[in-house]
């Protein structure tokens, strides 16, 4: 993919990672920056951190008293978002995993609806009476939670349990609360959601779409149709249905929202250099299907950069090196593609206290380790880079 620097330096600026969201709350950053992905790692605290500078207590009380929260989104997917969004969020997510498996319950496991109908309605009573974890509530529910055994396991479903808690999730009746109120681990209790945040909704699922599509163009743009539909998992057909109430302006190839292609257009790159470290998901490369790189460094080992486990570091938009974080050393470990600079080493200090002081390990997805992460580590050692 060419590179093209002006383009990099525009969506950081959008972003908000060239310094302009300093101060702002967890919330306002999302607004600005778009959902962030969420996999049991910190990529969620180093897009928020990175733009505005919160803490992780900070970023935690905002998920506590719901102004962003961890939700089944974009392809099934989670990502952590602004309550404005909760209910685009779900609307997304329908149709997706836990649809699939129940289509595949009925279709392959003999069950039928009157059957997800008792569960549904079990769980919400047991809910009633305070969060419970997925033990709990099997022990709750009773026979009314069907197991497949063997024939299951071949399937990829245990049994009717997980389906059910997926779409009482998609539908708003309950929601995933982090037993520890964190972002950067996996282990939940499942508590009710009231107001339902899609109750009184006053408009669909298409209409949906194209709100999205607006926010998308906000978030990253210019940007590709396809790019847009690889957001969200949808169809090319589906994909130019929603965004063609924007009239989207061509620009490089690719779209940018009418309002913003003058201002676009008289865009300069800023001369100095503006260095973030990020997670390997922040939004910036989440809502793009790929991000331009004029490196060919050994350090990739011929991998593109979608396929590198670190995390990145960005100066003004391209990826310029990597690091990880040494839980035993307490320090980052990082390397960059060219000499590095007191302005680098001046922002790698600053994430190494967050990481630290606030999150303790900096993991890029939920099965990363200390112990998977040493051949990475070592890699970046060997790179003469400061």
């Amino acid at each position: 993919m060419a590179l093209n620097t002006k383009l990099l330096a525009w969506r950081w600026s959008k972003q908000g990672l060239d310094g302009s969201m300093a101060g702002k709350s967890p919330r306002e950053v999302l607004l600005q920056c778009g959902w962030s992905r969420s996999v049991g790692g910190v990529s969620p605290y180093l897009a928020i951190h990175g733009r505005s500078g919160s803490s992780r207590e900070a970023i935690d009380k905002a998920v506590a008293e719901l102004e962003i929260y961890e939700l089944p989104s974009a392809r099934s997917c989670t990502y952590v978002l602004p309550q404005e969004h909760f209910a685009l969020a779900l609307l997304m997510a329908q149709g997706g995993g836990e649809h699939a498996e129940i289509a595949l319950l009925k279709r392959y496991l003999g069950v039928e609806q009157p059957d997800l109908d008792r569960l549904r309605e079990a769980v919400l009573s047991a809910l009633e009476k305070g969060p419970l974890d997925p033990t709990e509530i099997k022990n709750e529910v009773g026979d009314k939670v069907r197991s497949f055994g063997e024939e299951g396991k071949k399937r990829g479903v245990s049994s009717t349990l997980p389906p059910v808690l997926g779409w009482l999730q998609t539908t708003g009746f309950i929601r995933r609360l982090p037993v520890n109120g964190r972002l950067d681990q996996q282990r939940y209790k499942y508590v009710l959601w009231k107001p339902n945040p899609l109750e009184g909704l006053l408009f669909n699922r298409e209409e949906a779409l194209a709100r999205v599509a607006a926010l998308f163009f906000q978030w990253i743009g210019p940007a590709s149709l396809k790019e847009f539909q690889l957001f969200l998992g949808i169809t090319g057909k589906l994909a130019k249905e929603a965004v063609a109430p924007l009239k989207l302006a061509s620009v490089d190839d690719l779209l940018i929202l009418p309002n913003e292609a003058d201002s676009y257009a008289s865009y300069e790159m800023p001369s100095k250099p503006s260095y973030r470290l990020l997670g390997r998901i922040d939004p910036i490369l989440n809502l793009l299907s790929g991000i331009p790189s004029d490196i060919s460094h050994p350090i990739f080992m011929g991998a593109d950069i979608e396929k590198v486990n670190s995390n990145l570091i960005f100066n003004r938009g391209r990826v310029v090196g990597l690091w990880d974080y040494d839980p035993e050393a307490k320090e980052i470990v990082w390397a960059t593609f060219s000499k590095s600079d007191s302005a680098l080493k001046e922002e790698v200090e600053k994430m190494q206290a967050f990481v630290r002081d606030h999150l303790g390990d900096a993991r890029t997805f939920s099965l990363d380790s200390p112990e998977s992460r040493k051949s990475r580590i070592k890699a970046l050692h060997a790179v003469d880079s400061r």
